[in-house]
């Protein structure tokens, strides 16, 4: 729950004379070695960081609500860096689309309100992760969509997905490599659908929001309910793999390429109803 979340007490602000903007940005991760800068590798913090240190003429980095993976996409991400510059905050929306790669858009700018921080100040973070047919793909699907040759019965999916919704432990489906203290995590939302594409193709979507996510945590449930649903999994052995918190009780990882970061909310309201319905 909210009272849980271990946040730093303090964070990193403006300093004298200098406002913070917040960016709302899209990218196309099959381009990029994740978010975050690392050596040579092209990453979009290193893209964006750039760009805004020669617009500023000084280094200037880009922090954003959190990492996303080699591969990982976004439909909305949110960042935020700090200047002394007089330009208008609205208008570094205009400036940076006109500097950026293209798979790289800014789709907003404003001035952060007081006290904000991209990463600490974030209430819920929304990822969707997107399926098709393999007879299904289209060229252009490649790195976007998740091809798998037959789709599981979406009533048997949902029953596992409905498992997941709430407060766990979700050991079972974080990457031995997360750093986590805890494997605590609270999940607002769990389901899927099936969507159209603009083409009216179909596509089967499980759209997953919550607090926070261990690493590789959404992709590894992803591929366990796809897997389960596929060998005719019971809803109770599914059950079991959850409450075993155990790593090896999880089936095959999905991969990177079908996963968005859809939506990054500040809003404390947004979800004051699991706050309610589950806190202790």
């Amino acid at each position: 729950m909210r009272s849980d979340w271990k946040r730093p007490e303090t964070y990193s602000l403006p300093g004298e004379g200098e406002k913070r903007i917040m960016l709302r940005i899209s990218y196309d991760g099959s381009l990029f070695h994740g978010w975050q800068a690392q050596g040579n590798a092209v990453s979009v913090q290193g893209t964006l960081s750039a760009v805004l240190s020669e617009l500023f003429g000084k280094e200037t980095i880009a922090y954003a609500s959190g990492r996303t993976d080699r591969g990982v996409h976004a439909l909305c991400q949110v960042c935020h860096f700090d200047t002394s510059s007089s330009i208008d905050a609205s208008s570094y929306s205009v400036i940076l689309n006109t500097k950026l790669p293209k798979s790289i858009r800014v789709a907003s700018s404003s001035e952060a309100p007081s006290g904000f921080h991209a990463r600490f100040s974030t209430m819920s973070r929304e990822y969707w992760y997107l399926i098709k047919k393999t007879g299904d793909m289209l060229a252009w699907d490649r790195e976007r969509i998740t091809p798998f040759k037959t789709l599981p019965d979406i009533s048997v999916l949902n029953a596992y997905a409905a498992m997941l919704q709430g407060t766990h432990d979700f050991t079972t489906f974080a990457s031995a490599k997360d750093p986590s203290e805890s494997k605590m995590r609270d999940i607002y939302v769990s389901e899927w659908d099936m969507m159209k594409d603009i083409y009216g193709g179909e596509v089967l979507r499980y759209r997953t929001a919550g607090n926070a996510f261990l690493y590789h945590q959404v992709r590894s449930m992803v591929g366990t309910m796809m897997n389960a649903a596929l060998s005719g999994e019971s809803v109770e052995s599914f059950r079991n793999r959850l409450e075993s918190k155990d790593r090896s009780m999880a089936l095959k990882t999905a991969p990177s390429d079908g996963l968005y970061l859809a939506d990054v909310s500040y809003d404390s309201e947004k979800y004051q109803w699991f706050e309610e319905q589950y806190g202790r």
